[in-house]
């Protein structure tokens, strides 16, 4: 049986902790003079306080626990996140109605990026700030569910399940290696500090420092300016941003192994050298396309083509162009990107490059054993032996991954949409990246969608940040019995 008073306890956790960062929201509204203070205030304190009244005490025996409550926990967290992460929006009355509010939040919590805003320059700066540091904190948490550690409570020890669909095939830090979840908090705080500083160095205001760094540790992709990245014309800038995008694609493990000096630990990680073979092929094409075929100059095409190409590698979803008007190659090649995602522990979305990297070598290994059906060919990630169980299940899941991206396009476009905009939009929500092309390209809103079509885009971003199977094992009845 589940035990719901342990699912409580972690709930009531999270609940308070969205609380006290309403607060911080608030405070820089108050900064401000802004009346959204007061909305953003009583936010805080519905949800603190119903933090406070589902908070449970457990018993000792209580305070550890197995898949089932994990995998509750897993898929409700987002949820529980989003629903009272909608409350700023709707108390301030950035939002009319519900369903926008929560399309909102949901995109904020899953690091999407994807807004109903059209005038994202209207909203008051502690609104703004809000929606950035929903991507931060959805960005950290998914970090360290991924290590399988939820840092909620000291007292409690969360264990989420970790199964052969996981994308972590690769190095991963032990939790009594670095203390718990410490370490990867501290790497994804030093590395959002550090934006801060670099940017604010190039000259960004401090307050859309902070916001875009937010937006770009966590591969969110919420900006304050109307015109996104294109807002900062400046190279340095720009330049800054394709490096922290990069380094947020990055499994947090290869910033332990560089603290520690062990680069030839980094050198010898085979996703890593993966990752960084495709953004480097792949921006160098798309900046020989839009060089020679687009006809735009030789520093923009550099600039635009790199920094739109390492956005949607790692799902971020920021653009300096509006790349639905590239030339057809190009667009197909950021259509087959939005697919990719970046290292598996990131906060990236898509399929992760481990999985791609498994899938590829399982068919190269499999085209060998048609030719010698008796040789025994494992594949192998990092010299080490993947079991073929494993192969099996990655392949299942990408399977699965792409049988739901083609019927979230499906419903797209019953709503009278084109199949430009319903496959890539289907495919931008289900990898959290946020902008698509056609009809909601970058700097496009989905305010005028009707309101079933944001609750299937929604539907598709916790699908895609829980990776679709742990929605599917919560309607699978034997969770449930004893």
């Amino acid at each position: 049986m589940v035990n719901s008073r342990i699912i409580a306890r972690v709930f009531s956790q999270v609940l308070i902790l969205e609380g006290i960062l309403m607060l911080v929201s608030a405070g820089i509204s108050r900064v401000y003079g802004e009346p959204a203070a007061k909305s953003l205030l009583f936010s805080a304190l519905i949800t603190l306080v119903t933090g406070i009244l589902v908070f449970t005490p457990l018993r000792y025996q209580e305070k550890s626990y197995g898949n089932r409550e994990g995998y509750i926990i897993l898929t409700f967290i987002w949820i529980l996140f989003s629903a009272f992460g909608s409350l700023p929006y709707l108390l301030s009355s950035s939002t009319g109605n519900f369903t926008d509010a929560f399309f909102e939040s949901i995109s904020g919590f899953t690091t999407t990026g994807a807004t109903i805003f059209s005038d994202v320059e209207s909203l008051p700066r502690g609104i703004l700030f809000w929606r950035s540091l929903t991507q931060w904190v959805g960005g950290i948490t998914v970090i360290t569910l991924a290590f399988n550690v939820l840092p909620v409570s000291k007292s409690l020890n969360v264990q989420l399940p970790a199964t052969e669909f996981s994308a972590l095939l690769t190095d991963k830090i032990h939790p009594r290696v670095i203390g718990t979840s410490k370490r990867l908090m501290a790497v994804y705080l030093t590395l959002t500090i550090a934006e801060i500083l670099l940017l604010s160095i190039g000259k960004m205001p401090v307050f859309d420092a902070v916001c875009h760094s937010f937006s770009t540790l966590s591969t969110g992709g919420f900006a304050t300016r109307n015109a996104g990245m294109a807002a900062f014309q400046t190279p340095y800038i720009r330049i800054v941003l394709i490096l922290f995008m990069f380094f947020a694609g990055m499994n947090p493990a290869i910033f332990y192994y560089a603290f520690r000096k062990n680069f030839s630990r980094i050198s010898r990680n085979d996703e890593f050298r993966t990752y960084l073979a495709i953004t480097v092929f792949f921006s160098a094409l798309i900046v020989f396309i839009l060089y020679f075929l687009q006809g735009i100059s030789f520093s923009s095409a550099v600039l635009d083509g790199l920094f739109n190409t390492v956005s949607i590698i790692t799902t971020t979803g920021f653009f300096t162009a509006n790349f639905s008007q590239w030339v057809p190659l190009a667009l197909m090649l950021i259509f087959f990107l939005m697919f990719s995602g970046a290292m598996a522990g990131s906060a990236s979305g898509g399929i992760k490059t481990s999985r791609l990297l498994v899938a590829a070598r399982s068919s190269r290994y499999e085209s060998r054993r048609m030719i010698h059906p008796d040789a025994f060919i494992p594949v192998r990630i990092d010299s080490k032996r993947v079991a073929r169980s494993t192969v099996h299940n990655l392949l299942i899941f990408i399977t699965i991954y792409l049988i739901t991206f083609c019927a979230g396009a499906l419903l797209i476009s019953f709503m009278g949409y084109d199949i430009i905009t319903s496959f890539s939009t289907s495919a931008s929500m289900l990898a959290n990246i946020g902008p698509g092309l056609g009809t909601f390209g970058p700097g496009s809103s989905y305010v005028d969608m009707a309101a079933a079509g944001k609750w299937i885009l929604s539907s598709l971003m916790l699908l895609g940040r829980v990776e679709i199977l742990g929605v599917i094992i919560l309607f699978t009845g034997s969770l449930y019995r004893r």
